[in-house]
């Protein structure tokens, strides 16, 4: 192990446990080889992180805010909100067709971690459709969306209906000739049901 001049930090042993999970996978990689990579004990991870679990965790919640963060810019600008709406759904089947695409291995390894780490998963949900909830609230206030009855409902039923476009179980789909055309299409019929009348 050699000595490390750098500052330990829990984002430094996320970067490195990244790149461990992306070299060893889910089930061969431990907080010994982290540590290695870092040139530090397995003790000094362990003051960050208190568990394995508690590491794979964090992990899988870093992964999934980057997603939730490059979607928030969309839903605090201004403009129209159907816009914003269409933005915002191919933003996610963007990013999530782009981390299946480009790093298959690793996204492969999140599915993994995602399965162990339901509270992260949920929480990502639910701030998602915490987003969607104020496109739609925006878009009443507007007067381009009919009110729904219940702007939260209506938001978790965009994300299930999208779902094909952005679940991760259906990443295989994503690259199939006229993806692109039936997420349009979908995109396209949800707006017609959203539009005040």
């Amino acid at each position: 192990m050699a000595p490390t001049t750098e500052t330990l930090t829990a984002e430094r042993i996320l970067e490195a446990t990244e790149e461990v999970l992306r070299r060893h996978g889910p089930a061969k990689a431990t907080v010994v080889d982290v540590a290695r990579a870092l040139g530090v004990s397995h003790g000094s991870v362990y003051r960050h992180f208190r568990t394995k679990a508690a590491l794979r965790e964090a992990v899988t919640k870093r992964w999934l805010d980057r997603t939730s963060e490059q979607l928030s810019g969309i839903v605090a600008g201004d403009g129209d909100p159907e816009a914003r709406l269409r933005d915002w759904l191919g933003a996610l089947f963007a990013a999530k067709r782009l981390k299946a695409g480009e790093d298959p291995e690793l996204f492969a390894t999140y599915l993994v971690l995602a399965e162990e780490n339901g509270e992260a998963v949920a929480a990502h949900v639910a701030d998602l459709t915490g987003q969607l909830t104020r496109i739609v609230e925006a878009g009443v206030k507007a007067g381009t969306f009919a009110p729904p009855a219940d702007p939260a409902t209506t938001a978790r039923a965009l994300f299930q209906a999208t779902g094909p476009f952005h679940n991760p179980g259906f990443a295989r789909e994503w690259e199939k000739p006229g993806a692109e055309a039936d997420f349009t299409a979908l995109v396209d019929l949800l707006m017609r049901g959203l539009r005040a009348r």
